[in-house]
């Protein structure tokens, strides 16, 4: 049975906080580590928002490497120990999540482990406005946005009509409409706005300071329940 309340799902990187300096510096760890030099200038802005394995992939490629699960767990090693560290919240965050916890549940859906993500959040603070912190786990089977949504909104019985997504890139829109939620795209992030048009964000923000007004009129029920 549905639950009766409004719920707004959040993504985190690019989202909730500027976490590029750190996983920069943990995919450069985890470069070095297999034997690899990277470029000064390596740009990685783009490529935020998939799961850690797509990122890899895609870094390796330039070297013809496949060692991919080797990369990946040299940079959770890393990024667990310093890289998570590096992450800031964008000015404005925190009220928005105090507005809207006040009248909607908060949720956590990212593609970065559940534990890291927990860390991050305790760090700033925030953690407790969060009826539930949801990432991706060793199983493997909640990593990419379709599913992890599907699984808050089963795990938690949510009523699609009152949960709006919010995120910076098209894997958030793409997520919440293969579930039938709507979804806000954010232009603070590492998404640009064509990006988020072209996956047909319900809406698009351009600062933190809309965010609270927009995501609570969103999960307002559009039909009669």
């Amino acid at each position: 049975m549905s639950s009766a309340h409004s719920a707004i799902l959040l993504d985190l990187d690019g989202t909730l906080i500027a976490s590029e300096p750190g996983i920069l510096s943990s995919c450069r760890a985890a470069l070095r580590s297999l034997g690899h030099d990277t470029d000064p200038r390596m740009d990685i802005a783009s490529i935020i928002g998939p799961p850690i394995e797509d990122v890899m992939r895609y870094l390796l490629q330039q070297f013809g490497d496949d060692r991919i699960a080797e990369a990946v767990e040299a940079y959770r090693e890393d990024y667990g120990a310093r890289g998570l560290l590096l992450s800031e919240v964008y000015d404005g965050i925190q009220q928005a999540l105090t507005a809207m916890s006040q009248s909607a549940k908060l949720y956590l859906a990212t593609s970065k482990r559940e534990t890291f993500a927990r860390r991050i959040l305790a760090n700033k603070a925030v953690d407790s406005m969060f009826t539930g912190i949801y990432g991706s786990t060793p199983a493997g089977d909640i990593d990419h946005k379709p599913e992890l949504i599907a699984h808050i909104i089963k795990a938690n019985g949510l009523d699609a009509d009152r949960c709006v997504m919010v995120g910076d890139r098209r894997y958030d829109i793409a997520g919440a409409h293969a579930n039938g939620i709507r979804a806000i795209g954010v232009l603070w992030g590492y998404g640009t706005r064509d990006e988020l048009e072209s996956a047909g964000a319900d809406r698009l923000i351009e600062t933190p300071q809309e965010l609270a007004e927009m995501a609570l009129s969103m999960t307002t029920p559009t039909k009669p329940n």
